[in-house]
């Protein structure tokens, strides 16, 4: 039986990552930070299924003890301060977990169990600027925001890891991908939740910032499936996952509102505080190494993916009220 240890176990990626492992009859473990408040939603129909353990990315001595403690076979970094607006308030602490905590973690196992594979959860936030669209394993960085930045030091500090010590190491440069278990910060959770409360008469409005902001939105369960082929290659290597088709916000709202039979011109303001410092421009990705190494393709459109997170918030919000 295989062993992996999961940071970020309670974050979206984190948690559909957990449900494939044991789909695949691994023994999983999740990293927890220590907390006042536990949250474990998102793992909540798992829970005893794994083995949680408490280890902080920016503490350097708890991820000795957890890669000393569990022995694992495969590590999937997933744990970091993932949110982009936050990154500009929090920029040194962004650092700290999404950079530093990456290096802390490779010199963890480099220590204890140098024969693990490893993977490092890439963004596409490092494109940033964009050199070249769209963007693929070989498109320059240029990262337009802390968290970008942060990013694509864990990113190179992987590679070299990888480089140096001969450590089996993959990045997977991620495209924006979504799910039911997004959190409530990030656009495409926002704008379904509020759907969901204006058309149960909770809510009137949804404010946002720029709606003609592109991405290559993809859905999350088919996105850590490539995380875990990546580790099953005889070699580790890096990956752009995404879609291909680049979507404006503007397209995310007009499909979340329809799906709940909803105009989105009689809701949407758009609320100028909203904007980003610095927005990224056009960020579409080419996953051809993935489908082509991989045998990887996403397999929930777009369109799916919005409704199933607008039927879901109603459900919910039903619920909390």
């Amino acid at each position: 039986m295989k062993r992996a240890l999961i940071t970020g176990v309670t974050g979206q990626d984190g948690s559909y990552l957990a449900d494939l492992l044991l789909e695949q009859g691994y023994e999983v473990y999740g990293m927890v930070r220590r907390a006042s408040v536990e949250r474990f939603e998102r793992i909540q129909h798992i829970q005893e299924r794994i083995n949680l353990v408490q280890g902080d990315l920016t503490d350097q001595s708890s991820l000795d003890e957890a890669i000393r403690t569990v022995v694992p076979d495969e590590v999937y970094n997933l744990g970091a301060q993932s949110f982009v607006p936050t990154s500009w308030n929090q920029p040194v602490l962004t650092g700290d977990i999404t950079g530093m905590g990456v290096t802390r973690i490779l010199e963890a196992i480099r220590k204890h169990k140098p024969d693990t594979k490893f993977y490092q959860g890439s963004s596409s936030e490092m494109f940033g600027k964009v050199r070249q669209t769209p963007q693929n394993e070989e498109t320059p960085f240029y990262p337009r925001s802390p968290y970008g930045v942060a990013k694509t030091y864990g990113h190179y500090i992987t590679v070299n890891y990888r480089e140096s010590y001969g450590i089996f190491a993959c990045c997977g440069v991620l495209f924006n991908h979504e799910s039911e278990r997004r959190g409530m910060e990030f656009v495409s959770r926002k704008v379904t939740y509020t759907v969901a409360r204006i058309k149960l008469g909770k809510a009137k409005e949804l404010r946002l910032g720029n709606l003609d902001a592109a991405r290559d939105w993809g859905y999350a369960p088919d996105y850590v499936r490539a995380m875990w082929k990546m580790l099953q290659q005889d070699q580790g290597e890096d990956f752009v996952i995404a879609t291909g088709k680049a979507r404006t916000v503007r397209e995310l709202v007009e499909h979340a509102f329809a799906a709940a039979g909803l105009d989105w011109r009689r809701h949407v303001v758009v609320d100028p505080t909203l904007l980003r410092p610095a927005e990224v421009d056009h960020l579409i990705g080419d996953a051809s190494k993935a489908k082509k190494k991989l045998g990887w393709e996403p397999l929930v459109s777009f369109e799916k993916m919005i409704q199933r997170m607008v039927e879901h918030d109603l459900k919910r919000v039903e619920r909390e009220y």
